[in-house]
C-alpha cells in the first residue's frame, strides 16, 4: 500500500470552562466561529475523557453540522496513568494514538475543559506529532490560567503555573509558604487549581498559612454569567469574604 501523499494534521482544540458545572455558556459565546468549524470537520480524536468529548461535539453540532454522526467519530481516550503521572513522568509514548494522522487524516486533540496540554494531559502527544513531522495548530479559545492571571491584578510579566496542590493539610501548609516565600522574594505570581469539592479546604488553608499582606486572587465560573473574580489581601479575605462554591472549578494566584 502506497503511503498518503499527505501527513494529517494535529488541531488542538479547545473547549468550554463549563464542564462539570450547574450551567453553560452558549457554545459560540466562548468559541470562535473557526474553532467551532474546524471542530465540525474532524472524526479522529485524541482526549482526555471519550464521554466529555462526545458532549463538546454534542453542542459543537448544534452550531456546525459534524462531518460524522457521533456514533461514527473516532475518539482514543489517553491511558489513565497519563492523567495522574502527567505526560512528562509516565514515560509515555503518544505517537501510537497519532496513526490515522500518518493515513492523512487530521486529529483533534482535546481535553475536558479549556485548551489540552495546558494544565491537562496532551503534552505527550503534541511532542509524538511533532517527532512524527506532523503540523501542530493550535485553535482560539478559552484558558483559564490567562483569564485568571489577567484579571488578578497580579504579575502578568513573572508568573509560573504550579499544578495541584497537596491534599494534605500539613503538606499543603507547607506548599502554600513556600509558594508565599518564592512569590514575594522574586515577584512571580503562583499559580494553581484545585478540584471543585477541595475549594472550602483551599480557601481555609490559605488563610491559616499565608501572611496577611499577601494579595489573593480567586477566579471561579469563567466565562459563565456567574463568574466570581476576587483579588484582595489575606487579611481583608479574613473579614468573611465568600470563595467559590463547592462545584465550580477555580484558579488560585498568590503574589505580593
Amino acid at each position: 500500500m502506497n503511503a498518503p501523499a499527505h501527513k494529517g494534521r494535529l488541531f488542538l482544540v479547545p473547549t468550554p470552562l463549563d464542564f462539570g458545572c450547574a450551567e453553560q455558556a452558549p457554545i459560540s459565546d466562548v468559541l470562535p466561529v473557526s474553532t467551532l468549524a474546524v471542530s465540525a470537520e474532524l472524526r479522529h480524536w485524541v482526549c482526555e475523557s471519550a464521554k466529555s468529548t462526545r458532549a463538546f461535539l454534542k453542542r459543537v453540532g448544534e452550531s456546525h453540522p459534524l462531518l460524522a454522526p457521533l456514533a461514527e467519530q473516532e475518539i482514543t481516550e489517553l491511558p489513565r496513568h497519563v492523567h495522574k503521572k502527567g505526560d512528562h513522568q509516565s514515560g509515555f509514548d503518544g505517537k501510537p494514538l497519532l496513526s490515522a494522522a500518518l493515513r492523512g487524516h487530521d486529529i483533534g486533540l482535546v481535553s475536558e475543559a479549556g485548551m489540552p496540554a495546558v494544565a491537562d494531559p496532551g503534552s505527550s502527544v503534541v511532542r509524538a506529532a511533532h517527532d512524527l513531522g506532523l503540523q501542530v495548530i493550535p485553535l482560539v479559545g478559552p484558558v483559564s490560567l490567562l483569564l485568571a492571571l489577567a484579571s488578578s491584578g497580579l504579575n502578568g510579566q513573572n508568573f509560573a503555573f504550579v499544578g495541584y496542590l497537596p491534599q494534605d493539610a500539613g503538606e499543603r501548609s507547607a506548599r502554600l509558604k513556600q509558594l508565599e516565600s518564592l512569590a514575594h522574594k522574586s515577584g512571580q505570581t503562583q499559580l494553581w487549581i484545585e478540584t471543585p469539592y477541595r475549594n472550602a479546604a483551599m480557601l481555609s488553608g490559605l488563610l491559616q498559612s499565608l501572611q496577611g499582606g499577601t494579595r489573593l486572587a480567586i477566579a471561579s465560573g469563567l466565562t459563565l454569567p456567574s463568574a466570581r473574580i476576587q483579588s484582595h489581601t489575606v487579611a481583608q479575605w479574613k473579614k468573611g469574604l465568600q470563595g467559590p462554591d463547592g462545584h465550580t472549578p477555580a484558579v488560585y494566584a498568590i503574589g505580593p
